[in-house]
């Protein structure tokens, strides 16, 4: 970023707020793009013409907004990832909102059904094939990590044809809250998510088949029945082995510890490709 010839006005009231809100903006509108780099504190100081600490308090806020990312002591770098952005947003709702497990997951299915409904309608024959191998790939999957691994390509290529970046981007994350929900209350490796995942294997591939046949009302119909099958197939497996986290408060508890745990302040979703922690 170079600094224009002619400095930004600050009025009145909180001059580090104005300052957030300028570079908010900058970064928003695609002036700063992911990975360039803001100038320095003493350049931004002066093109504000403001003290030291003021930028510093700015860079802060912005850090914690997860627009930018300061490490060692060098210049912050923009870091304006669309997943991350709605990650950090979703999560922080999901915790002030106190939303239970169960509306989290049942939003997903409602989200993974439009997402089913608009790739009947608009997916191309080689997005179709690639979301057959995505569900092709889940029962090869060796191990919970892998396994969870291909879930989560499966349900990103469902939003991705759906050929509508809003939607697929919360379809990404919330499925990857609901994968990761349910490998926390699985215990891991040698736990019930194999033996849940597996199973449905036929239920994916009937997702595939209904976008493939261009129904989008059965699409629609087969992915809510999947969701409702996956909740009670992970609920039963705990509740035969006598864990009695699976109750609505044990679902809630799971998700908010999951959240805690991957998705940080500074607006860094922790090892996005792993939902082991």
């Amino acid at each position: 970023m170079s600094v224009p010839q002619n400095p930004a006005k600050i009025f009145r009231g909180r001059v580090a707020d104005q300052i957030v809100e300028d570079l908010r903006s900058q970064i928003l509108s695609g002036a700063l793009p992911d990975g360039s780099r803001l100038p320095s504190e003493r350049e931004l100081a002066a093109y504000y013409d403001v003290s030291g600490p003021t930028v510093r308090e700015a860079v802060r806020v912005l850090t914690a907004m997860g627009l930018v990312n300061t490490r060692n002591g060098s210049r912050a770098t923009v870091t304006a990832q669309g997943d991350t952005l709605l990650a950090v947003s979703i999560a922080s709702v999901v915790q002030v909102e106190k939303v239970s497990g169960r509306e989290v997951l049942g939003l997903l299915g409602a989200l993974n059904a439009y997402a089913a409904e608009l790739a009947a309608e608009h997916a191309t024959d080689e997005e179709v094939d690639r979301l057959r191998a995505a569900a092709q790939a889940v029962p090869a999957a060796e191990g919970v990590e892998r396994t969870a691994a291909a879930l989560r390509d499966f349900f990103a290529v469902l939003g991705e044809i759906s050929h509508n970046p809003l939607l697929a981007a919360l379809c990404r994350f919330i499925s990857e809250m609901q994968i990761g929900l349910g490998v926390k209350l699985s215990g891991g490796e040698g736990g019930t998510f194999g033996r849940v995942a597996g199973p449905l294997h036929t239920e994916r591939m009937r997702i595939v088949a209904a976008v493939a046949a261009r129904d989008p009302r059965h699409a629609a119909a087969v992915v809510r029945d999947y969701h409702r099958e996956a909740l009670e197939r992970i609920t039963a497996a705990r509740a035969s082995e006598g864990d009695t986290n699976v109750s609505d408060n044990g679902l809630t508890e799971a998700l908010t510890a999951w959240l805690r745990t991957n998705v940080t302040l500074g607006g860094q979703v922790t090892n996005p490709r792993s939902t082991l922690s």
